[in-house]
């Protein structure tokens, strides 16, 4: 017997099984519309079990992303906030639970350009990989970005974060895209670029 192929085959099934359990996690957590301290602390000692046994990137980025959240030891309202919407997500088309990343179907600039951070405006919008929107706006002021909290006509970067799927037009996020492309077809020299380069030109820093 190829025991090789029978890890591989057994793997995937732990791994679909998994993630059915989240999807059925998920929709439990968000029934009541909200989520707080306790289920989050719930939710991230499940994750750590489930993690131990798995490459699934939907449960390794969303342990991730509690971790962050949990940093402080308090859960913020932005942050719950921030969680349901992931947790929405994950419970609703099953379809698009393994498309983590869609931001590059979104309308980027492109080829996406070199991004200096001192004294440039930045605006984020979606749920980000890399952190807390309050991780990823302190990393931005630590390289000398100044945060904006809307589209404005002297942005100069407009960030959308990984978690953001095809159906970002009709998302509440979906208006600063929408008014970025109207500036920017004004001739704002405003630049919209996915998570995927905003995290690997930080990188570069």
């Amino acid at each position: 017997m190829d025991f090789s192929l029978f890890t591989r085959y057994n793997s995937k099934g732990i791994q679909d099984r998994q993630t059915d359990t989240l999807i059925g996690l998920a929709k439990g957590l968000i029934a009541d519309g909200s989520i707080n301290q306790a289920e989050v602390e719930f939710l991230l000692t499940w994750l750590i079990q489930n993690s131990s046994t798995t490459e699934n990137p939907i449960i390794i980025n969303l342990l991730d992303k509690v971790k962050d959240i949990l940093e402080d030891g308090v859960v913020d309202q932005s942050e719950a906030q921030e969680l349901f919407n992931i947790l929405l997500k994950i419970s609703g088309d099953k379809s698009e639970i393994g498309e983590i990343c869609k931001s590059t179907n979104l309308p980027i600039d492109e080829p996406q350009p070199e991004i200096n951070f001192p004294n440039n405006k930045f605006l984020l919008t979606g749920t980000f990989v890399f952190g807390t929107r309050k991780k990823c706006e302190e990393r931005i002021k630590d390289l000398g970005g100044v945060i904006s909290k809307n589209v404005t006509l002297d942005l100069n970067y407009l960030v959308i974060g990984q978690y953001v799927t095809d159906s970002w037009a009709h998302e509440t996020f979906g208006r600063k895209i929408e008014k970025a492309m109207e500036y920017q077809s004004k001739g704002a020299p405003i630049v919209i670029v996915n998570e995927d380069h905003w995290d690997s030109e930080i990188l570069k820093k």
